[in-house]
């Protein structure tokens, strides 16, 4: 059995690649994991491949050994892996609990890695692997301090992981968006007292993951962006000290923009 195993698939980036997968892929299933049990129900009516839900919470260690016994159990060949379950909170670290920062390592990372680990054993030649990762990897981010630090993670992670995997005919790519409109925002602003308030571009999540799926599919890249102000903004940060960009982000952010109506119900 061919399969496509997409994490965070109930909302936002996640909901998407589930989405627009049958453009590029055929397989007998996708398993679409996530902890909100109504809203995977919901992809079997909209995804025009079959989907196949798994409720479990990746922070918990349970989650994983719950999903190696269905590998197990089932022994599908697993034609793609997306690891789009995330989160980030926007704020001062004083206004940020201890356990929601150590929930967006768990997740951001610990299952990032967890999931991959227990998946590759099921994946042959010509697979792939996409990591959903963010602009915030290339540079310290002041307010969104831990997520962006999971995010560098992520990116070294999966650049690092692809070069050791080049010999299995197996991909793995990490796609770098920029901001983007999805209930990330509604996570985001809970503990934020307005010290994040700049964002420059917003894009829609449909056209992000067309960009990440179409590099995944036909190139080579180990490392999608979707946009070019945002590839032009990565090459800036390489060159220019993390010291003065940070300088530049602060100062962004006592000058609001596009910042109204990111939150939905």
């Amino acid at each position: 059995m061919n399969i496509a195993v997409v994490t965070g698939a109930s909302s936002g980036m996640g909901k998407e690649f589930v989405l627009q997968l049958s453009q590029y892929i055929t397989v007998d299933e996708i398993w679409v994991i996530a902890r909100r049990e109504d809203a995977l129900n919901a992809l079997k009516t909209q995804c025009s491949l079959p989907v196949r839900p798994v409720v479990l919470d990746l922070c918990q260690d349970a989650a994983f050994a719950e999903y190696e016994a269905l590998l197990k159990a089932e022994k599908p060949n697993v034609k793609l892996l997306v690891n789009a379950a995330g989160f980030g909170k926007f704020g001062s670290f004083q206004n940020i609990p201890l356990k929601d920062e150590l929930r967006m390592i768990d997740l951001n990372c610990k299952a990032l890695v967890a999931m991959t680990r227990l998946t590759l054993p099921y994946m042959t030649k010509g697979s792939h692997i996409l990591q959903l990762d963010s602009l915030s990897a290339f540079q310290p981010v002041p307010y969104i301090t831990t997520y962006g630090a999971t995010k560098s993670f992520v990116l070294s992670y999966s650049r690092a992981m692809n070069a050791e995997l080049k010999g299995s005919g197996i991909r793995m790519m990490a796609m770098n968006p920029g901001w983007v409109k999805t209930e990330f925002f509604n996570h985001a602003f809970q503990t934020s007292a307005n010290e994040v308030q700049y964002f420059d571009r917003l894009y829609e999540a449909k056209d992000v993951v067309a960009t990440g799926l179409k590099d995944l599919y036909k190139s080579k890249k180990d490392v999608s962006i979707h946009g070019l102000p945002v590839r032009n903004q990565v090459r800036l940060v390489k060159l220019l000290p993390h010291s003065l960009v940070m300088k530049v982000w602060l100062n962004q952010q006592k000058k609001p923009k596009n910042n109204q109506g990111l939150t939905t119900d």
